[in-house]
């Protein structure tokens, strides 16, 4: 008997020193993506929004969840090989920081959960069925309002009472570009201002298009959302600067990189947000069932040192309207 206890003993403390090669794997965890077809550097401050929004909801990164970052430099033809090279990964969400990254990740997988940081019409480029229904596997923010590109119009006019002449920089090829065109021709035909629309489908044509906008002697720069134009987004502000042209952007990057003003959707509001699609869909929930959520923050931000570059006063009236004013 005192025979058999102790090898019941010895098995036990075998057990307790050396459990099963299973007990001793720590419990797997989930690889989030960060997916972009822009630079590391043009995406900083959006993905620490993204973690910090994880943070808020209790996540440690490298703890609870790992971070991938894949980032094209603005190539787009490496896009598509970066998102398959994502989809071997095994990942648990995919986060994507534009419309080029959503578009590659959508056609390389149709199973890994997509969060879009933001899309300028992901139900006109068919990336969602429906805001309300999204289907697929694809969810997220929404950062068209056609209605910013009047509201930005009406902006250029408060600081240039005497606007007649508005050069806009698009790309026809970008969804949701004919909605932001018509919003800012109603209030362009307001207020009687002409706009001449000047097509950038990639950075070549920015020295051309300003060319342009010079000959027609235009007053003010319009510039709407879209890849080109956010990439180039230092070399436009740099332009418009040299050519003395007031203008007004999209995103608050723009103004960090010297530009005059931007009016638009909040991206660090936009990305915060980003967080809770992710910290929903690890908790079990599936993209098809989240609805997109469309822009509710919008900032006017105002350089001073830009409006000094090129001899403007901007209006006291304006001024106090600003969310941040940079000096």
């Amino acid at each position: 008997m005192k025979k058999k206890i102790t090898v019941v003993i010895l098995w036990a403390m075998t057990f307790a020193l050396f459990p099963p090669a299973q007990a001793q794997q720590p419990a797997k965890v989930p690889r989030i993506a960060y997916f972009s077809a822009g630079s590391a550097s043009s995406q900083a401050s959006r993905l620490e929004v993204f973690r910090q929004g994880l943070r808020d909801l209790g996540y440690a990164d490298g703890k609870d969840i790992v971070i991938e970052q894949r980032y094209a430099d603005g190539k787009l033809d490496r896009v598509a090989a970066l998102a398959t090279e994502l989809v071997r990964l095994k990942l648990a969400v995919i986060v994507t920081g534009g419309p080029a990254a959503t578009r590659a990740a959508k056609e390389a997988t149709a199973t890994i959960p997509i969060v879009m940081g933001f899309d300028y019409d992901p139900v006109g480029s068919g990336v969602v069925a429906s805001l309300a229904r999204p289907g697929g596997n694809v969810t997220g923010l929404s950062s068209l309002a056609p209605e910013i590109s009047g509201k930005q119009l009406e902006l250029l006019k408060e600081v240039l009472p005497r606007l007649s002449r508005v050069a806009v920089l698009g790309n026809s090829t970008e969804p949701g570009i004919g909605q932001l065109r018509k919003e800012a021709e109603l209030v362009a035909g307001a207020f009687k201002v002409n706009l001449q629309y000047l097509d950038v489908l990639a950075p070549k044509d920015i020295g051309t298009a300003f060319q342009a906008a010079s000959k027609d002697r235009a007053e003010a720069l319009l510039a709407l959302s879209s890849f080109v134009i956010i990439s180039e987004r230092a070399q436009i502000a740099d332009l418009a600067i040299k050519n003395r042209l007031p203008a007004i952007y999209p995103w608050p990057e723009f103004v960090e990189d010297g530009g005059l003003m931007t009016y638009g959707p909040s991206s660090n509001d936009l990305f915060r947000r980003a967080a809770t699609y992710a910290d929903k869909i690890l908790k079990g929930a599936k993209p098809a069932d989240l609805p997109v959520e469309q822009p509710k923050k919008f900032e006017l931000i105002i350089n001073l040192k830009a409006a000094k570059q090129i001899g403007l006063t901007i209006p006291p009236n304006v001024l106090a309207r600003a969310d941040k004013v940079i000096r």
